[in-house]
């Protein structure tokens, strides 16, 4: 059982107010807001030890290393990545991607095929339209259906022996759908195609065990997980990450340097060029630390409740249509109102102190499927309340009678 009060507690935005309005925050699919234990640790490793890691031999930069690297193997054993070098700290989802994308530009020939789904964030999209440009591989797309879901019959029509890559989402940024990666891995594997899986929308929800899933590469972002902005991390089977080579040169990448010839470091720091957010690794270890003590078995099922009441109290509003109906999703609801512009709603309740998301969600195919500008999304927390999503639908309410 969630003690809501308790855990609402430990995030100080959410004691302030919005326009003459308490703060109710349904944008936590794009950001989630922090607790002060992991605010703590960042203005703790700036006052108390701040300075550069793997370099000096003095106390201050022994520490800092030490702390880091101590994150690095919370996040492994987080992730149940077989070695602490398969963690790869990164600016973020979209940093990871695209070490992986140009990493395969050694790999990929003309005629490749490399499969992505339909249901993509634009930062699992261009990166791969990109490769493709240079390599001449060809990039296909598993379509989606009416409900949000993957066609999954197309997906067993479009592998081939061709197939060198599968990119997929683990969790739909825009409508919450649940992609069944298990089946996806299993199938890709079994044509020899690696494949990368976006988590950055799965790990604030479910605890991905990545020996289980058997996947090549995963990566997510520390923001969606109560951590800081600007840091994220790729995991990398060793096998994989020891065959790319560097996204970027510079120092701490490199073993030795001369005029002549350099030769890169060993996993991890091979990927891990000049110097990194440290405060960030470091209150990413923090975040994790958080989110375990509630527990993600606790976490899922509350969002379900959540997820359940919204999508119920919602649907009572008349011409309200919720995108992305299937019965495996997320706390994530993308809706639209007939007849007015998401951005306007979106507009009107941010009035009444509530934030929500409106747009296309960096993923333009999905509502170019709809044939919709947008939507609107609300994406509810472990934080959130059920007294919230009535103050939501209250201003809905206000905002339709306003705009109709």
């Amino acid at each position: 059982m969630i003690d809501i009060s308790r855990i609402r507690a430990d995030f100080p935005i959410l004691q302030r107010k919005v326009n003459g309005q308490p703060l109710v925050y349904f944008d936590n699919a794009a950001t989630s807001q922090t607790p002060q234990v992991v605010i703590d640790s960042i203005v703790d490793y700036y006052s108390n030890y701040n300075a550069n890691i793997h370099r000096g031999v003095h106390t201050l930069s022994q520490e800092a290393t030490d702390a880091y690297e101590a994150a690095r193997h919370k996040i492994q054993r987080h992730f149940n990545a077989e070695k602490a070098h398969e963690i790869i700290f990164t600016s973020g989802t979209t940093h990871a991607i695209n070490i992986v994308a140009s990493g395969f530009e050694k790999f990929l020939k003309k005629d490749d095929e490399i499969l992505v789904s339909a249901l993509e964030h634009h930062s699992n999209i261009v990166p791969w339209q990109m490769l493709c440009e240079k390599t001449g591989a060809l990039l296909k797309v598993i379509p989606m259906n009416d409900e949000g879901e993957l066609q999954m019959k197309k997906f067993d029509e479009l592998l081939s022996e061709k197939t060198k890559l599968v990119f997929v989402n683990h969790i739909s940024n825009a409508l919450g759908t649940i992609n069944p990666i298990e089946e996806i891995l299993t199938k890709a594997h079994a044509v020899g195609a690696a494949v990368l899986v976006d988590g950055a929308q799965a790990c604030p929800h479910i605890k991905p065990d990545v020996q289980e899933l058997d996947v090549d590469f995963y990566v997510a972002s520390a923001h969606k997980m109560c951590g800081p902005t600007g840091v994220g991390i790729l995991y990398g089977k060793s096998e994989w990450l020891d065959k790319l080579p560097p996204y970027q040169g510079g120092g701490e990448m490199i073993k030795e340097v001369t005029f002549e010839k350099t030769t890169y470091a060993d996993l991890p720091h091979k990927f891990e060029a000049g110097t990194p957010n440290i405060a960030g690794g470091i209150a990413f270890g923090v975040a994790l630390d958080y989110l375990n003590d509630i527990g993600f078995d606790t976490i899922a099922s509350y969002e379900k409740e959540l997820l359940d009441f919204g999508t119920e109290k919602l649907l009572e509003i008349e011409g309200l249509r919720i995108y992305g109906t299937s019965p495996n999703k997320t706390s994530v609801i993308s809706f639209n109102i007939k007849g007015i512009h998401p951005y306007d709603i979106g507009s009107i309740v941010d009035k009444l102190g509530i934030a929500v998301r409106t747009g296309h969600h960096c993923a333009q195919p999905i509502m170019d499927y709809y044939k919709i500008p947008g939507t609107v999304r609300a994406s509810f927390a472990f934080y959130n309340t059920k007294e919230e999503i009535l103050k939501l639908v209250d201003a809905i309410k206000r905002a339709k009678k306003m705009l109709s």
